[in-house]
């Protein structure tokens, strides 16, 4: 069961036009003039674990990285590209892909670098954590696999990097679904302290901030995930063989190194690499989203997430909220697929 909040261009007027409404399904020709091979009407009904795995995975160079990655529907298929976060992977979409691939869409989902089969083409490539540098990774995707303009769809890293995505090169985004909203950030917000509260949110944060943390991570990174997925999902009853699935992805040798740089260099204890430089910058400024956009958010959301009011005004273009109830939480695509895969249909009929 889905609450959804919708937002016109006036909020930027200082008044917000909200509505609670059952999803209609919609869909429309695609920028490829591709919906004739896509299908009207909602994502099927199924039930979240019904799939366990994907068909046999593909690799392709793309800029730094070989890239490890699932696809599924037509190859002339609009194309969709879905995005994991940490501590998770392609799993968290293996119930989402044929519910699109059935209606007509070429689904592409990547492992982000250090996950997974995808590797760095060079040993003397910096193993940056540094979100533009991830999204940078999926624009080379997109050009490798001669993908123009896509609707990107991530939670936890993986929306943030479709933001920044959707935010820096709008020509490539059709459109988003994002789950937790908003997520671009930059260094200078993350050396400002929170109330006592929001920062135990953090705690893994700091931990990693430490070389005991980053040895503890190497060596327990397992459990130290499977505890992440129960603090974030307090109420998703998944089972050992639903988590060891991703697990296996975390021993990508370069996992440990790509985890701790990214929450180090939030804190900004380390510097990202000069040549990005510019695009931080303009990150760092906040930029205003205007793509069509559905933000998502869990009713049991356990991880550290804003209130959909303080970024509503982040998306300039069509955009709506939904909130989704029945004890959802952090990995929204895997706990409720219907629900992320009715977001990408509707989005793309915006």
């Amino acid at each position: 069961m889905s609450e959804e909040i919708k937002y016109d261009r006036r909020r930027f007027l200082g008044s917000a036009a909200m509505t609670i409404a059952a999803a209609k399904l919609v869909m429309i020709d695609s920028a490829h003039a591709q919906s004739s091979n896509t299908k009207a009407g909602g994502a099927t009904t199924i039930k979240p674990g019904a799939n366990t795995s994907f068909g046999p995975l593909k690799q392709i160079d793309a800029g730094l990285l070989n890239v490890g990655y699932a696809e599924a529907g037509p190859p002339d298929g609009p194309p969709v590209i879905l995005l994991h976060g940490w501590p998770y992977d392609i799993h968290s979409y293996v119930d989402v892909a044929p519910l699109l691939a059935s209606k007509g869409y070429r689904v592409i989902i990547p492992y982000l670098r250090g996950y997974g089969s995808t590797r760095f083409l060079s040993s003397e490539t910096v193993r940056s954590g540094q979100p533009s540098v991830v999204a940078l990774d999926i624009m080379a995707l997109m050009d490798a696999l001669k993908i123009e303009k896509a609707t990107i769809g991530g939670f936890d890293w993986g929306a943030r990097t479709a933001n920044i995505i959707a935010a820096l090169w709008p020509e490539r985004s059709k459109s988003l679904v994002s789950v937790s909203g908003y997520l671009i950030g930059n260094q200078e917000s993350g050396k400002m302290p929170l109330p006592p509260k929001n920062e135990l949110e953090w705690w893994y944060q700091f931990y990693f901030a430490t070389e005991r943390g980053r040895a503890g991570y190497d060596k327990y990174r397992h459990d130290f995930a499977k505890l992440i997925w129960q603090i974030a999902s307090p109420k998703w009853n998944f089972d050992d063989a639903t988590f060891d699935r991703s697990a296996v992805s975390f021993n990508n040798p370069d996992h440990v190194s790509i985890v701790v740089h990214n929450y180090r260099w939030r804190l900004g204890l380390v510097e990202g690499e000069p040549k990005y430089d510019e695009l931080e910058k303009r990150l760092a400024a906040g930029p205003v989203i205007t793509v069509p956009t559905i933000t998502l958010e869990g009713d049991a959301n356990g991880a550290p997430h804003p209130d959909a009011s303080s970024y509503a005004k982040k998306f300039s273009g069509k955009y709506s909220h939904r909130i989704i109830k029945g004890g959802v939480g952090h990995n929204l695509p895997q706990e409720v697929p219907k629900d992320f895969a009715e977001a990408v249909l509707d989005v793309d009929g915006y």
